[in-house]
């Protein structure tokens, strides 16, 4: 068996997830139409920021991650976005399967920041595979490395993004506070009488800006 290539058809949210899962549509293929047995599956994703253009409210978001944009060709970096696992069953010549990547909301990793501070357009993503092919020979199996090589580029829409986040997090967001905030945050609330947080942070965001 020839080597062993890998593509990206497209991606979605998974519909029945019970926690935000995105799917993406992988298209494999044994150019030599060799019975492939099974794949231990490994892929990295990463943002890859400087493969689009940012309006000036998106800038002015990004500046907590990348810092002002008159430095962005020295701080714009890949971005880590997932590590996952698949095994890919049985096929010959070609197939297709769904790689699920489970995704979080927390505004305090890297890729979190990114994704909350665009408006529209598409997140660019890099897949890296690796793992394990295991193969008909003859009457017996081979087992071969995926070539260091097999990589392919998907752009995320930010719409699709969104309405995975939007499934579990309608309308708000997380934000995660040490106890000694959140016991001083809880003080103002109640001194106030303010009903709900929003309400809380809502003040204190006017009383920063008088």
């Amino acid at each position: 068996m020839t080597e062993i290539g890998f593509r990206c058809l497209g991606v979605r949210p998974d519909a029945y997830g019970v926690f935000p899962t995105l799917l993406f549509r992988l298209g494999i293929t044994a150019p030599d139409d060799g019975a492939v047995h099974a794949i231990a599956l490994r892929c990295q994703i990463r943002v890859e920021p400087r493969r689009r253009t940012y309006g000036a409210a998106e800038s002015e978001l990004l500046a907590d991650l990348f810092g002002d944009p008159s430095r962005w060709d020295e701080t714009v970096r890949p971005l880590q976005f997932a590590n996952v696992s698949v095994m890919v069953p049985r096929f010959t010549g070609a197939t297709e399967i769904d790689l699920p990547v489970p995704c979080g909301y927390d505004l305090e990793v890297a890729a979190g920041k990114y994704f909350a501070s665009l408006d529209d357009g598409e997140v660019p993503l890099l897949l890296l595979f690796s793992g394990t092919v295991f193969a008909r020979a003859g009457e017996g199996f081979t087992v071969r490395q995926v070539p260091w090589d097999r990589e392919a580029r998907q752009g995320l829409p930010v719409s699709t993004w969104r309405e995975m986040i939007d499934r579990y997090f309608p309308g708000g967001g997380w934000l995660r506070l040490s106890t000694d905030t959140l016991r001083a945050l809880q003080r103002y609330k109640s001194e106030r009488a303010l009903p709900t947080w929003d309400e809380a942070m809502e003040a204190l965001l006017k009383e920063a800006r008088r």
